[in-house]
């Protein structure tokens, strides 16, 4: 049964751009979580709203309409909060509430919802395209560049902004590379758990892989690790039980999370 499932063309392209988005995903939460900023996630998903509702009703392309709405919608964040000395979760919540609420207006003038908008709220894993997976990789592969050449300064950046700055680290440029490739993360992720969960993608596996490793390298490769299996373990219980693929891809995430929770607590017992 699962190698019939797995002859399926868009099986494959779902499962290809799922990993790579999870991926992602589970890089960039680790610096989110590390600077108090993964709720940046569920800010910018909701800006995701207008850009696939704007999308729609002109007839065009939701992906590509919703990078530059939403990476516009990042830098407003950051904006927001140096300019107007508020809070990063002020911030978000503004930029979160403005998207929410222009994407309903859309979605009111174009008459509603309908079975493709519903599709990005709530996930549609096994409708990607390969347009959408190659974007995934060209992401990833932007994203390790980055991480390649400047590791050492993310990861100050990351656990010590003020100490970063007095070492001649541009922490204000790390912060706006960080949060424009988030944007377009949260962007081609929609479509693997929906516009509402993609959040979880961004929290789950990196607080799971903090519980599970002792040095920073092996929290992003056990965040990874965490986010694509959850991703395939999803798609392949979403099949065998005919249940919605977003929501069964975060429920994996949480048991991981559970698990790791569990091993900690034991490690930190035997270990007295």
């Amino acid at each position: 049964m699962i190698s019939e499932f797995l002859s399926y063309g868009f099986v494959q392209r779902g499962l290809l751009a799922g990993s790579l988005a999870a991926a992602i995903c589970a890089i960039l939460g680790v610096f989110l979580v590390l600077k108090r900023l993964s709720l940046i996630g569920d800010g910018l998903s909701h800006v995701c709203l207008t850009g696939v509702a704007a999308a729609l009703l002109l007839g065009a392309s939701p992906v590509y309409v919703s990078i530059p709405v939403v990476m516009v919608s990042s830098v407003g964040i950051l904006k927001l909060a140096e300019k107007f000395r508020i809070y990063g979760d002020a911030a978000i919540g503004i930029v979160s509430a403005a998207g929410l609420a222009v994407g309903l207006f859309i979605t009111a003038l174009a008459g509603g919802f309908n079975t493709d908008l519903l599709g990005y709220l709530f996930g549609s894993i096994l409708t990607v395209g390969w347009d959408e997976a190659v974007l995934c990789a060209v992401l990833l592969a932007i994203l390790l560049f980055f991480l390649t050449f400047f590791y050492r300064d993310l990861v100050s950046a990351s656990f010590d902004a003020p100490f970063a700055h007095t070492r001649g680290i541009n922490v204000q440029a790390m912060d706006l590379t960080l949060t424009l490739i988030t944007s377009a993360a949260v962007v081609l992720t929609f479509k693997v758990v929906g516009i509402f969960l993609i959040s979880a993608l961004l929290i789950i596996p990196p607080v799971a892989a903090l519980m599970l490793a002792r040095t920073f390298k092996q929290v992003l490769v056990w965040a990874v690790v965490l986010a694509v299996l959850a991703v395939w373990a999803g798609v392949f219980l979403s099949f065998l039980f005919d249940i919605p693929s977003g929501a069964t891809i975060i429920l994996v995430n949480l048991a991981f999370l559970a698990a790791a929770y569990a091993w900690n607590r034991l490690r930190s017992r035997y270990a007295r």
